[in-house]
């Protein structure tokens, strides 16, 4: 796929642009994103779940779960039951498979659906979760009220996406980069399907944030019906981690549609 053909296409249909940029993507992901992100991806993801554990839920949604790295995190660090939901066939069957390697199987059950359009009536989950989502659909305000609307009352809500550092120093050096060494590793760790998604990132990440800046972000958060909005800022403005709790009072975005199409992937006893 050309740059101005995938730029074209996620602009116009983001899910279908994710789910070709990640259906060839399952082996390998989580050790290639950690390597990709110079060992900060991992640590990303425990800051995020770090809020969700604080709040001792007893049922999660992990949406854009992708292999599951963040559904059995919430799995091992607390004692809930996990749902992680993806929009990749092909991400959650390499997700079925960890899952089913991990001590924690019988609590993670993984499902195929999308996030604008959740299988789940209002209130459903003491917590949720979502990773580099945003950048992937069409209406993220839309989005996050779709989120919140299957939280309870009360209820944590994390997540993580990429950013862009600044300063004199730090961008530069995040531009060349993104643009340049990014996807020549991607190639070299992961072959074509990994070229492809470095040299898509760095692009993305700046498009996002020129469009959405992280004040946009905070205010879309609150309008979503989030109180106590957190933001930080991490490995010097590499990553993003957010959370909140949904409001008491919040109101809800509407119920989820009967004719959702989703299907449910067991992994063991029981989630890109």
């Amino acid at each position: 796929m050309q740059a101005g053909e995938a730029s074209e296409l996620v602009n116009r249909q983001p899910n279908r642009f994710a789910q070709q940029l990640f259906d060839g993507l399952p082996a390998r992901y989580d050790r290639l994103a950690d390597a990709l992100s110079l060992g900060q991806d991992r640590r990303w993801r425990r800051a995020m779940v770090d809020a969700v554990v604080a709040a001792a839920p007893r049922s999660v949604l992990d949406v854009a779960t992708g292999p599951a790295g963040v559904a059995l995190q919430l799995a091992a660090r607390t004692s809930a039951r996990v749902t992680g939901l993806d929009l990749t066939a092909q991400m959650l069957r390499a997700g079925a498979a960890n899952v089913a390697h991990s001590p924690h199987a019988g609590r993670v059950d993984l499902l195929l659906a999308r996030a604008e359009q959740l299988p789940f009536p209002d209130a459903t989950f003491d917590a949720l979760t979502f990773t580099y989502l945003l950048r992937y659909v069409a209406a993220p305000a839309t989005t996050l009220k779709e989120l919140v609307r299957v939280v309870k009352p009360g209820g944590t809500i994390a997540s993580l996406e990429f950013h862009v550092p600044g300063g004199q120093v730090w961008y530069p050096l995040w531009w060349l980069y993104t643009r340049f060494l990014l996807p020549a590793a991607g190639f070299v760790l992961g072959g074509r399907e990994w070229f492809e998604v470095g040299r898509f990132l760095g692009p993305s990440i700046s498009a996002h944030y020129q469009r959405y800046p992280v004040l946009w972000h905070e205010d879309a958060w609150r309008q979503a019906g989030v109180e106590a909005v957190n933001t930080r800022l991490m490995s010097v403005g590499g990553g993003l981690v957010m959370w909140g709790r949904k409001r008491p009072s919040a109101p809800g975005a509407g119920t989820a549609s009967e004719s959702a199409e989703f299907s449910d992937v067991r992994a063991g006893a029981g989630h890109v």
